[in-house]
């Protein structure tokens, strides 16, 4: 049993890119994209200044977030320790590609599937050295056993002074740097120059506001953030993963989580005999689970294999837990949903626990599967649980709301004090999110949602359209000796579509602080 390793020593690289090109040829990756590429800083100030170069590439960590976080284990660790993939089993959910904190996994636009550095695991398996390392003029790159202490590479990692990426992720990386700049190594620490990308030109939206490796211009990082001492000038582009259709499900599954919150809590009120909430509201749901299903499968790069989910499952991932949830839970709501129909309304009484827990689990779990994405430290607040209860509380009081414009519904003070509630809720869970520190990948990520290229959504449509003005309309609603229905299903209205202003600012801005 061997346990393989790379080092790469910046203090003998040349930075002509030898390794990219033998890397590129020896797996036909594609232009755009790169399984390992040279990364180039630029240190000093003139006439003082150092061209510096660092190989990017996996990091074939011992504890690798992107094998737990596979669905459908197409991660995988071959005897050697090398973590390599397998295309047949790849679903293109990119989620490998947000767990990664070094920015390593690409989807390749020829097959669709995930792909990374696998240290050419063919030709080791047959006695030959990686490509990469055959190419090297300066024999810069080298790969051995880090268990043999006889081997060269543990002989200079046990002498020399060498460094990991990103340790505080703690995934036990096996890339070791010589002689590297910690600038390099921390792409956080460096402004971007503008014309800094490999073959950029290539891919499709890299110079929109959907690329994550600029999150601020060269020149103009912002002067809270110190720290900057260096500027990278040559590096590989990479696109941001999930946006729109991922920050609709958050909307979409919150929905129906709340619709079924709220309707056992009619129940436990006594309404269980209501055409709201015993049918209306189990339909609401199952629909809304079904667009949920919908935009998943749809932000699959190979959505025909959606079913691998169930009959390839990696049950450390929570996209397979999540499924699982997902299918208990629409479950509950058809059972809900015959009890409704057929008028057995004390069965709704023995229906709403599991109601409750399968909606907290259905808008809950999110919270674990981003936890999982240890390459975005913003979503790994364990304040996002809570939110994620407190705005399916809030989506369940809108859908109510709205309702009560087409059915009857129940006890419209209550609803309007559930949304109300929502929304206070969550307005103040993110005041606290939002005013505490992290990392500086936080930091950085919070400020491209606070006050950087996503601050107009976040402000304007996430707390103005999501919080303010449905605030505003329920307060006056309850006001009122009679619940005002027009007002509070505009509120509703109003906070469902600040809802997904929000999750779309803090999805994308989660992703908007370069990895490498």
């Amino acid at each position: 049993m061997t346990r393989l390793g790379f080092l790469l020593d910046s203090d003998s690289c040349i930075g002509c890119h030898a390794c990219t090109v033998a890397c590129k040829s020896e797996h036909d990756v594609p232009l755009g994209v790169n399984r390992t590429w040279v990364k180039y800083i630029e240190t000093g100030t003139f006439p003082d200044v150092a061209r510096k170069f660092s190989v990017m590439r996996c990091n074939q960590c011992d504890d690798a977030p992107c094998m737990k976080i596979c669905p459908t284990s197409a991660l995988y660790r071959a005897p050697n320790g090398v973590v390599d993939f397998q295309d047949d089993n790849c679903i293109g959910c990119k989620s490998c590609m947000n767990a990664c904190p070094y920015d390593a996994l690409y989807i390749n636009p020829e097959t669709n599937t995930a792909h990374k550095c696998n240290m050419c695991n063919h030709r080791i398996e047959v006695g030959l050295e990686p490509s990469c390392q055959i190419v090297c003029p300066t024999e810069a790159i080298k790969i051995g056993d880090l268990d043999d202490p006889t081997s060269e590479i543990s002989r200079i990692i046990a002498r020399d002074d060498v460094a990991v990426r990103a340790p505080e992720q703690n995934t036990k990386p096996k890339v070791y740097y010589r002689g590297a700049d910690q600038a390099s190594l921390d792409p956080t620490r460096t402004a971007i120059a503008n014309d800094g990308m490999i073959w950029a030109d290539t891919l499709r939206g890299t110079t929109t506001k959907n690329h994550p490796s600029l999150p601020v211009a060269f020149g103009e990082r912002p002067t809270d953030l110190d720290g900057v001492v260096a500027r990278t000038v040559y590096t590989t582009s990479h696109l941001m993963t999930w946006k729109e259709k991922v920050s609709g499900y958050l909307v979409t599954k919150a929905v129906a989580a709340g619709v079924m919150l709220v309707a056992a809590l009619m129940v436990l009120l006594g309404h269980a005999d209501q055409t709201a909430v015993g049918v209306t509201s189990p339909v609401i749901a199952g629909v809304f689970l079904g667009f949920t299903g919908v935009l998943l499968i749809a932000d699959l790069k190979q959505p025909t294999r959606f079913h691998y989910l169930l009959t390839r499952g990696n049950r450390e991932s929570w996209l397979v837990k999540g499924a699982y949830v997902l299918m208990a839970f629409a479950a509950v709501c058809a059972a809900w949903f015959l009890a409704g129909v057929t008028g057995t309304d004390s069965a709704l009484a023995y229906l709403a626990l599991p109601a409750v827990l399968g909606a907290a689990g259905t808008a809950g779990y999110t919270a674990f599967l981003f936890a999982q994405c240890e390459g975005r430290d913003l979503w790994q607040t364990p304040l996002l649980l809570p939110v994620l209860l407190a705005q399916a509380v809030t989506a369940g009081g809108a859908a109510f709301a709205v309702m009560d414009l087409f059915v009857t519904v129940p006890d419209g003070r209550a609803v309007a004090w559930v949304l109300l509630g929502g929304v206070a809720a969550t307005a103040a869970l993110l005041a606290i999110e939002l005013t505490s520190h992290g990392s500086r990948h936080v930091e950085l990520a919070v400020h491209a949602m606070v006050r950087g290229r996503y601050a107009r959504q976040f402000w304007l449509g996430g707390v103005l359209v999501g919080l303010v003005v449905p605030a505003a309309l329920t307060v006056g609603a309850i006001a009122g000796d009679v619940t005002e229905p027009g007002l509070l299903a505009l509120a509703g209205v109003s906070a469902v579509l600040g809802l997904f202003a929000y999750e779309d600012a803090f999805v994308r801005a989660g992703q908007s602080v370069p990895l490498s």
